[in-house]
C-alpha cells in the first residue's frame, strides 16, 4: 500500500521525470561513464523539489444537506412539543415561533437561499436542536418544583421570554434573506436599465 502511494506521489514523479532527463543526457554522451550517479542524483533532485503531498480537505455535508438533517430534527421537536402543556400566551409565543420555522425550513426559495449562508443554516440548527428543546424542557422541570414551592417567579414568563427572542432571532434571519432576494432584484434591475441605455 505504500509503495503503490509513493509510486503515484508527486516526489517519485518528477524523480522520475529527472531522471529521464539524466538518461538523456548518457545516450547523448554527455554523462560519460558516471552515467548512473548522474541519474540517481538527477532522480533525487527531482524528488526533493517536488512539493509536498497534500491530504484531501475532508468532506463535510453542504448547507442543503445540513438542511434536510435539521428538517428532519425539527420534525422530532415538534412531535415533543405537542406533548407540553403550556398556558395561552406561551402557546401563541410558541406556535408564532414553529410557523416562522417551518417557513424557514420549507424546501421552496427559502432553502435556495439558506444553502448559500452557513450562518443562517447554524442560526436554525441552534434554535432548534438547542434552545428550543432547552427553554421547553427546563420549564417543565421548573414548572414542577414550582407547584411544590408556591410564590415563587412564574416559569411561564421566562418561557414566554425565551420564546419572544428566539423569534426575534428567527426574524433576523428571514429579514436577511428577505433583504437578500430585495437585492438581487435591485441588481437585475439596474443591469436591465445599463442594458437599455437608461
Amino acid at each position: 500500500m505504500a509503495i503503490s502511494k509513493y509510486l503515484e506521489s508527486r516526489k517519485n514523479i518528477t524523480g522520475s521525470a529527472c531522471g529521464l532527463v539524466g538518461l538523456v543526457l548518457t545516450f547523448t554522451g554527455v554523462a560519460g561513464p558516471y552515467w548512473p550517479v548522474v541519474v540517481a542524483g538527477l532522480y533525487g533532485a527531482g524528488a526533493l523539489i517536488a512539493p509536498p503531498e497534500r491530504p484531501a480537505p475532508p468532506a463535510f455535508p453542504d448547507p442543503s444537506a445540513q438542511l434536510d438533517e435539521v428538517r428532519t430534527d425539527f420534525e422530532k421537536l415538534q412531535t415533543y412539543l405537542t406533548d407540553i402543556d403550556l398556558s395561552v400566551t406561551a402557546a401563541a409565543r410558541l406556535r408564532e415561533l414553529t410557523e416562522l420555522l417551518s417557513a424557514l425550513l420549507d424546501r421552496g426559495w427559502s432553502t435556495e437561499l439558506l444553502a448559500q449562508d452557513p450562518e443562517g443554516v447554524h442560526a436554525l440548527s441552534r434554535i432548534v436542536r438547542r434552545d428550543l428543546p432547552e427553554a421547553v424542557d427546563s420549564f417543565a422541570r421548573t414548572r414542577w418544583w414550582t407547584r411544590m414551592t408556591p410564590g415563587t417567579e412564574s416559569p411561564e414568563l421566562h418561557l414566554e421570554q425565551q420564546l419572544s427572542l428566539m423569534k426575534k432571532d428567527a426574524e433576523h434571519l428571514a429579514k436577511g434573506l428577505r433583504d437578500t432576494e430585495a437585492r438581487r432584484q435591485e441588481t437585475h434591475t439596474r443591469y436591465l436599465e445599463e442594458r437599455s441605455g437608461q
